[in-house]
């Protein structure tokens, strides 16, 4: 394997696989409890991750959301020369857009990495605008074309979008701009994505990428998959819609009872949500089942005693058929002396989705070509 010690970015050249590092940074909760705002910024922008999956026609009456504890980011350049950007690899929106030079928000002055147009030898106007909601909060801007360097490979002729303006929570993500990897159908600047562009000019071997998640040593791997970071055989799951990375979930069992989900659900695989996410009743009553309980202070939340983790059951998710387990060492979470259920319940919502809790235990595999999810235990 050959590594190029600038950015931290590997390539698996003898396997055709792009390896690329991704970082954790501080979570927004992390940087806002640190200057005492999280509870304002809360108030402000209250945590609905089902929001971006919405029908279109719905997400303009949406409120912007705010999710507290999305981390995980990788570096790739835009232009000619590259320009370097963190952007979160996000597997629920199929858009890559970064802050502009131009951006006059708040949100861009300081805090983040802005393209400038000018110093790219390769830039090209666009002719639309757009405008992008998400958990984190809401972005418009101009579309415009370049080239967009990820590790040693080079994608020509890339739509991106460059932010003029960012909802001020924007401020505090740990990276600069967003990188979709859903599908094309549901991209608000239209074009083709990155990695459909990776594929089409023959830049991976497999139209494939996959993600291992982990607390250190996180990686994407476009084109194939790396078997040194999951033991086992990959279990592959059918998709059943061509926008998300959707999937029928069987049920949820606790010590074989089943606990939510009963008679299937569908359920979104998505690496740029926090949290497991499901309806207010199924999670209440998982919470209900592993001991939780509503802390009575100004942040409501859901918790369990620290000392409990140990002795937690296992939440098995039973997916095509198969069995994958959430150990409540996955599934808590430590904030300083407060522990939480890595669960959250949505309102109105029969959907389910898999975040990084879920994705933390399984190395995922998303193949393009088959129309596919695979799952293997990660080492």
């Amino acid at each position: 394997m050959k590594c190029v010690v600038v950015f931290l970015i590997c390539l698996a050249a003898s396997e055709g696989l792009l390896k690329i590092p991704l970082f954790k940074g501080k979570s927004a909760r992390q940087l806002l409890e640190e200057r005492g705002q999280f509870e304002e910024y809360r108030r402000k922008y209250p945590y609905n991750p089902a929001a971006k999956f919405l029908p279109r026609v719905d997400q303009s009456a949406v409120p912007l959301t705010l999710d507290p504890y999305v981390t995980y980011y990788g570096v790739i350049g835009i232009g000619t020369p590259p320009q370097l950007f963190k952007v979160l690899f996000d597997t629920g929106s199929s858009d890559l857009w970064v802050p502009s030079l131009n951006c006059t928000s708040y949100a861009c002055v300081d805090s983040h990495s802005k393209f400038n147009s000018k110093a790219s030898a390769t830039f090209q106007t666009g002719t639309k605008s757009f405008y992008i909601s998400y958990d984190t909060g809401g972005i418009s801007g101009v579309t415009a074309y370049d080239t967009v360097k990820i590790s040693d490979l080079y994608v020509e002729d890339q739509i991106f979008g460059l932010s003029l303006t960012e909802e001020a929570v924007m401020e505090m993500v740990p990276f600069d701009g967003i990188l979709g990897l859903a599908f094309p159908g549901i991209s608000d600047e239209g074009g083709t994505t990155v990695f459909d562009n990776m594929w089409n000019q023959d830049k991976i071997p497999e139209y494939i990428f996959s993600i291992y998640m982990t607390l250190e040593g996180s990686m994407i791997i476009f084109g194939g998959k790396d078997t040194s970071y999951f033991t086992g055989s990959i279990l592959w799951v059918p998709l059943i819609s061509s926008d998300y990375w959707t999937i029928t979930i069987d049920s949820i069992t606790i010590n074989g009872n089943t606990i939510a989900c009963a008679g299937a659900c569908k359920g979104i695989v998505d690496s740029g949500t926090s949290l497991i996410v499901g309806p207010g009743k199924d999670i209440a009553n998982i919470n209900k089942w592993v001991g939780a309980y509503t802390y009575r202070d100004e942040t409501n939340e859901v918790v369990v005693s620290c000392s409990n983790r140990d002795i937690m059951s296992d939440i098995v998710f039973i997916i095509n058929g198969f069995s994958f387990p959430i150990p409540a060492s996955t599934y808590v979470l430590q904030y300083g002396a407060k522990c939480m259920t890595g669960f959250e319940g949505q309102v109105g919502t029969e959907s389910w989705i898999l975040g990084e809790v879920f994705m933390r235990q399984f190395y995922t595999v998303f193949d393009v070509g088959n129309n596919r999810v695979g799952f293997a235990p990660a080492v």
